[in-house]
């Protein structure tokens, strides 16, 4: 997630428009003919990010669906913190504007956990779904960081019981310079409580509720979603099969993006 602002990919033809989705304005790109395929980019990317997919998607026969999600790329941010539920929801409601009732599915990252949102809870709307270096697992994080934490919020807490917002507000804006992730320290505060929600999201368990055919695509060199969260989710969802790619990093699909197609094609088409 957080090495996406080093890549960059121009939209062709810059056929993108503006619409508002549930009061947010966004940015989407409709190409091609055939069945519907909605395809769901990761955290601070955007729909360039998706484009030498699409082009090789090109050669079949899909009408490709997407978007910026709401705080990426040219859409607007929410007026209010968004959980993954809510980022599933809009877009089914995406869906909705379109006159959508059922599509396949393609996520990365960020679009994986909310493919596995879409999965568990409106199964009706999506017909199979390839996830590529799907988030939505959560780590085991080390004692000595659960302790600082814990540390820091109990401090913050005590200045807001004395009246003290403002060295609380310096408190925290150190703390989260010195030890918030980049995708944190480049977000908004809207963004950052975004964030903050969907990474505290546990997914395994709605994982494990997902029955639509899914390829799960991996790099085995992913440092960011390490590849046991493949094999986990694998092994959670009731029908997913799990393809890793040598050599391939967080962004497997841009890597071997010819051969992310085909697989595409074979499970959609087939």
């Amino acid at each position: 997630m957080s090495n996406s602002a080093s890549l960059s990919y121009a939209l062709n033809g810059g056929n993108t428009r503006k619409i508002v989705i549930s009061g947010i304005e966004i940015r989407e790109r409709i190409v091609g003919q055939g069945q519907p395929l909605l395809m769901v980019h990761g955290w601070g990317a955007h729909i360039g990010l998706l484009q030498p997919l699409v082009s090789r998607l090109g050669r079949y026969d899909y009408r490709l669906y997407m978007f910026d999600l709401p705080g990426f790329g040219e859409s607007a941010e929410p007026a209010a913190p968004l959980s993954i539920f809510d980022y599933a929801r809009f877009c089914c409601d995406y869906l909705d504007y379109h006159g959508l009732r059922r599509v396949h599915y393609f996520g990365h990252s960020m679009g994986g956990r909310i493919g596995l949102a879409l999965g568990s809870g409106h199964g009706r709307r999506i017909e199979k779904m390839v996830l590529s270096n799907s988030a939505g697992l959560k780590t085991r994080v080390p004692f000595h960081s659960r302790l600082r934490l814990r540390c820091y919020k109990s401090v913050r807490a005590g200045l807001g019981r004395l009246g003290a917002d403002a060295l609380a507000e310096r408190l925290a804006a150190r703390y989260y310079q010195r030890y918030g992730s980049p995708d944190f320290q480049q977000a908004s505060a809207v963004m950052r409580r975004t964030l903050v929600k969907v990474v505290d999201q546990d997914l395994l368990d709605y994982a494990a509720r997902v029955d639509i055919p899914t390829v799960l695509l991996w790099g085995d060199q992913d440092r960011e979603t390490p590849l046991w969260m493949g094999r986990k989710l694998e092994s959670a969802m009731l029908d997913a099969a799990l393809v890793v790619y040598e050599g391939a990093g967080h962004y497997a699909y841009l890597d071997f993006p010819e051969k992310t197609a085909r697989i595409m094609d074979a499970l959609f088409g087939g």
